[in-house]
């Protein structure tokens, strides 16, 4: 049998499910980009995972540490594509593009290749009605002082019509004039304050309204093919509303919803230590009880991370209808 150093051929898994036997589940290889991946497609592929089959989630390749989207995808392209191999990347901005790169193509058309529809899956992590879960799982205090929901839907109202250009430019392959970078520094929200936390929105909602009209301006043709755009986005799940779910995962984690959730625990730790104190009946209870409490707070980032309150997210169960219609047509 063929050796293939950078990766398994879907031909050696599936001559391997033949020989377990007919009432052997059948193993599905689901490579993916990187460490932090493994967790989210885990718990994606674990939901259909019975009795005829279950999947086995790794990285691109074993012979090296290459890792990344391209590799996930040329390691499922390089094998002889079967249904005992599938990829499984983050959609960035391929899946709004529909088509108009090779890559994008790919991870469009073909159907062996999953996507997370949302850029990434930094942006489920950041889902808007689970924050709140989030901040309990930190804090350990069920006191909500925050609408996480209302600030995500103002945030990505205020960066809609400016996200369209920026697909637009991408669609046009002239991205280099308004890249994703160029994108992030005009919705860069500055320091937030829970004393006023809609002064960066207002901040973004002017910048965003000057760098628009300055597109206009230099795209006076662009009107037209801009609003189409706009309805397709629309059609692809993209509202104003939602339009977090959708720009860099690692702005909107590092740079939107870390700030707050730093902002909001730490007035809820410091809620529940006043409660400590104002409870305790001597100075050891207290001393036991504070101890106690700072050893079961948890720290932001990692929890985060572990955040799965996205599973009703529609793009979530696109995601879901997309693996299960991939085993129906597998006859699993």
């Amino acid at each position: 049998m063929r050796r293939l150093k950078d990766n398994i051929s879907s031909d050696y898994v599936s001559a391997a499910n033949r020989l377990n036997g007919r009432k052997a589940r059948k193993r599905i290889v689901a490579y993916v980009e990187a460490y932090d991946d493994i967790f989210f497609w885990r718990t994606v592929l674990s939901e259909f995972e019975n009795d005829k089959v279950y999947f086995e989630v790794m990285l691109p390749t074993r012979g090296n540490l290459t890792k990344g989207k391209k590799s996930a995808l040329m390691s499922l392209l390089k094998a002889k594509v079967g249904d005992s191999m599938i990829a499984c990347v983050d959609a960035d901005y391929d899946y709004l593009l529909q088509g108009v790169t090779a890559v994008s193509k790919e991870i469009n058309e073909n159907p062996y290749v999953f996507h997370t529809y949302v850029y990434a899956i930094e942006n489920y992590q950041c889902y808007a009605p689970s924050l709140h879960d989030v901040s309990v799982a930190v804090s350990l205090n069920d006191h909500s002082i925050f609408d996480f929901e209302e600030y995500l839907r103002e945030y990505s109202e205020a960066i809609f019509p400016l996200f369209v250009w920026n697909i637009w430019f991408y669609r046009q392959n002239h991205y280099g004039k308004f890249t994703i970078s160029d994108f992030n520094k005009v919705i860069e929200t500055g320091s937030f304050s829970l004393e006023d936390p809609y002064r960066g929105i207002r901040s973004v909602r002017h910048k965003v309204g000057k760098k628009v009209k300055q597109l206009q301006r230099e795209n006076p043709g662009a009107k037209d093919s801009w609003q189409k755009l706009k309805d397709e986005l629309k059609e692809l799940g993209v509202t104003p509303q939602t339009t977090y779910l959708y720009i860099q995962g690692h702005h909107l984690f590092d740079n939107v919803v870390v700030p707050i959730l730093k902002k909001v625990c730490d007035v809820l730790v410091r809620e529940r230590q006043r409660e400590i104190n104002r409870k305790a009946v001597h100075s050891t209870q207290r001393y036991n009880e504070l101890a106690s409490y700072s050893h079961s707070v948890e720290d932001i980032v990692p929890m985060l991370r572990r955040n799965t309150g996205y599973r009703h997210a529609e793009p979530f169960v696109r995601l879901q209808n997309d693996v299960r219609n991939f085993l129906s047509h597998s006859g699993i």
